[in-house]
């Protein structure tokens, strides 16, 4: 099954190829040219956006490289803000956490205290508990082993804030992508009011949208920040490291999960190792986790494979309409905003379901979460294309 980046990615193509056709023209032509294209022109516009491998970003660089001093000093304040709202990429620093288990031991090493409880362990055991796979550890440890909780729960804790961090970065990639698209869109709607073929209340359509798209990049640059800050705080980092390097994605959905024969006989394994009090308080966590973990597995697949698929479809039939004329590139652009919104949903889904599992793990061997993942919405909304051609 495909992963959620390279959907995304068409997404990105989606919006180059509906925005650098009318771009690419308006980029070659003298203002007094530009009205609306003949159906003999489209090859020649074709053939121009085929110079432009990246569409509208290769065309608007195009424009700042060969427009006039002037007209560059005057866009120069612009494009610095610009820059700034949409994050622009700086050099990786800060310590490396390519993985959950690299984060998992991290935090072990910040709590000195565990090294003889990891000796007594054995390093089988502490290999498995940091690649997560809890399940496959001897239940009797928890007994046996002195402030072995106090190992899982470190671990837990570092696992699930990895997890927030990094869907919080991903899902600020995909804000990012959406702010280009609806500069890009505004841009078009500018120049067609500039030539008369639009009016102003037409473009306030597209000015609300890239309004909108800023506000929702500065919510998500908040969120994974704070994502950010947690995690490092959860592995005892603040004043050593003011951020960290993260991978671009979370780790695709397991196509196997733990059925429920398995989580039975895990249930009832722990259970004969804690006193009676604490393995009736078990009995009632594993009941809860076991339902946030397969009701968040449903729904990350189904937002994997059904609304992110579905909706992959549906822009890509949009496109080939907008390529045959029978679809405004307005109609173009707001499936690119219906797409990204089913994106940012499926990787909440999906970030729900490793939390879920990281919790599921921990009850499993007897620990005692403070409360469950809250499972998100969906992500079919509809965005409408703005009015006009």
């Amino acid at each position: 099954m495909k992963p959620l980046l390279s959907l995304a990615g068409k997404r990105h193509v989606l919006a180059a190829s509906c925005l650098a056709l009318p771009l690419a023209l308006w980029a070659q032509a003298p203002a007094s040219s530009l009205a609306p294209l003949p159906d003999t022109d489209w090859k020649r516009a074709n053939a121009a956006v085929a110079e432009f491998p990246r569409g509208h970003a290769d065309v608007l660089k195009w424009e700042q490289q060969n427009q006039p001093v002037s007209a560059v000093k005057a866009d120069s304040a612009d494009t610095a803000g610009a820059a700034r709202v949409a994050g622009a990429a700086t050099p990786a620093d800060g310590l490396s956490l390519p993985s959950a288990e690299a984060a998992v031991r991290q935090g072990w090493a910040a709590h000195r205290g565990l090294v003889r409880t990891q000796n007594r362990m054995g390093p089988a055991n502490v290999a498995l508990l940091a690649q997560g796979r809890w399940t496959e550890v001897d239940p009797s440890l928890q007994r046996r082993v002195d402030d072995a909780g106090e190992l899982l729960e470190v671990a837990t804790q570092a696992r699930k804030a990895w997890v927030q961090a990094v869907a919080a970065r991903q899902v600020l990639q995909q804000h990012r992508a959406a702010l280009e698209a609806a500069e890009a869109a505004n841009e078009l709607g500018r120049r067609m009011v500039s030539v008369g073929n639009w009016s102003k209340l037409q473009q306030t359509q597209v000015q609300l949208a890239q309004s909108n798209a800023r506000m929702s990049l500065r919510r998500a640059q908040y969120a994974a920040a704070q994502a950010e800050a947690a995690l490092i705080q959860t592995l005892r980092l603040t004043g050593q490291h003011a951020t960290v390097q993260l991978p671009d994605r979370l780790p695709d959905l397991p196509e196997q999960t733990l059925t429920a024969q398995q989580l039975d006989a895990r249930a009832a394994a722990i259970a004969g190792q804690l006193p009676r009090i604490e393995a009736q308080r078990n009995t009632a966590l594993v009941r809860q986790a076991r339902q946030a973990y397969e009701a968040s597995h449903a729904l990350a697949r189904a937002a994997r494979d059904e609304v992110v698929q579905t909706r992959e479809l549906i822009s890509e039939e949009t496109l080939l309409r907008y390529n045959g004329m029978l679809k405004s590139v307005w109609e173009v652009l707001a499936e690119v905003g219906n797409q990204s919104q089913a994106v940012v949903a499926a990787i909440d889904a999906q970030r729900d379901f490793w939390l879920a599992e990281a919790d599921v793990q921990w009850v499993l061997q007897g620990g005692a979460p403070t409360s469950f993942v809250t499972l998100g919405g969906g992500g079919g909304s509809e965005s409408a294309a703005p009015a006009g051609h």
